[in-house]
């Protein structure tokens, strides 16, 4: 550092600590902004080769489930159950890879523990 100059705030990388909070605090608010974004999204799955359809959204909350009438079979009602929490599953793997996929974006990539 050349003499006789002084570093913002008196101390040594002063003004990069300003403009480091000020992108933390503009990454903070791009977040809030996506999660909200991503509670209004929906994502759909399906199990049995389509016989059973669930939708989902970003909170993983179950919007909607479609069964087949002809995969409704009183003999073997666990198939269906088994279908059912499969295709439940597969929705919310899905709503974790969109909320995954898009704070990467605002991270660019970088994985910040407890952020999600």
């Amino acid at each position: 550092m050349a003499k006789g100059r002084k570093m913002p705030m008196g101390m040594p990388g002063g003004g990069n600590m300003n403009n480091m909070m000020k992108q933390v605090q503009k990454m903070q608010k791009q977040m809030e902004d996506m999660q909200k974004e991503l509670q209004l999204r929906e994502v759909e799955a399906t199990s049995g080769g389509g016989a059973v359809t669930v939708k989902v959204d970003g909170k993983k909350t179950l919007l909607e489930l479609k069964i087949d009438p002809e995969v409704v079979d009183k003999d073997d009602v666990e198939m269906l159950e088994d279908m059912i929490v499969a295709a439940i599953n597969e929705a919310f793997r899905k709503a974790d890879e969109m909320t995954d996929s898009e704070m990467k974006k605002i991270t660019g990539g970088v994985n910040i523990p407890g952020l999600m």
